[in-house]
């Protein structure tokens, strides 16, 4: 790891020249925020975006600079997907070129995972589709109280994609994932929130500053501690349970002999011997 300043990451966009939506990126301190922008058509997104995404993340995960990430959409919506239009023209393009399109947002799904970063989403409005499954792909979700959230694939002959499928299945039973996946209806934030699936829910027109705020405390921890507590969080659905005790096994012991951990313990009882 360097702690080198990330080149070209404080203001970028990415636009498609057939498409109003880009990818809008700014530095708050430590923590890096990515907009989705085209509030027109309440931020629907193109594989222009998830390439400028995926790349975005990719390229903070080796620089302590930036210690979280937070993920919103301009305006009042957070994300509603796909461009059905684009889709409809699609149709009459080879399979092969809309296999490279989902492998395009599968890798920002992935770079989101993947980041030593926590990355917060922070939903204002709606979320759907594919944008329901970008909420899920990120660590920690901040909900407007009237957000809405709906995997509306189904009601256009379509499956899922984002890796809502995964997310979910992570999080809920079954019986849960089938009726928001099958029903197509709308989720509302609180329902959610009671189902442990979003986080934190707030007043309207406050989710941003919500998540910001979050993403600024957890920027101040140790980075490559959480790093590795995300990675063990991420990887435990698919090891035994003795292979977990055994990586939670190497990661405390390695974290332990730091000097971000030495020093860390030392202020602390420093600090409760004063008090």
């Amino acid at each position: 790891m360097t702690s080198a300043a990330v080149p070209a990451i404080t203001s970028a966009g990415a636009a498609s020249s057939a498409s109003a939506a880009k990818l809008q990126m700014h530095r708050e301190g430590a923590v890096l925020v990515l907009t989705i922008s085209n509030p027109a058509a309440r931020n629907t997104v193109n594989p222009s975006i998830y390439r400028a995404a995926a790349k975005a993340i990719r390229a903070t995960s080796g620089f302590r600079t930036v210690r979280a990430i937070v993920l919103t959409g301009e305006g009042e919506h957070f994300c509603v997907g796909g461009d059905l239009r684009r889709l409809v023209r699609q149709r009459k393009l080879p399979q092969a070129e809309q296999m490279a399109h989902s492998d395009a947002l599968n890798e920002w799904v992935m770079a989101m995972q993947e980041a030593p970063q926590p990355v917060i989403a922070a939903v204002e409005g709606t979320a759907a589709g594919s944008g329901f499954s970008l909420c899920l792909a990120c660590d920690l979700i901040v909900a407007a109280e009237d957000a809405e959230f709906v995997m509306s694939n189904v009601n256009f002959g379509l499956s899922i994609d984002g890796g809502g499928t995964d997310s979910l299945a992570r999080s809920l039973p079954p019986q849960a994932v089938i009726e928001i996946l099958l029903g197509g209806s709308v989720q509302h934030a609180r329902r959610l929130h009671d189902w442990g699936v979003v986080n934190r829910v707030v007043p309207r027109g406050t989710a941003y500053a919500t998540a910001l705020a979050w993403a600024q405390k957890l920027a101040q921890g140790p980075f490559d501690v959480q790093a590795r507590i995300k990675e063990l969080v991420h990887s435990a659905r698919g090891r035994s349970r003795r292979e977990q005790l055994d990586a939670e096994r190497g990661v405390l012991v390695e974290s332990l002999y730091s000097d971000e951990s030495g020093k860390r313990i030392k202020e602390f009882l420093a600090a409760r011997k004063k008090g």
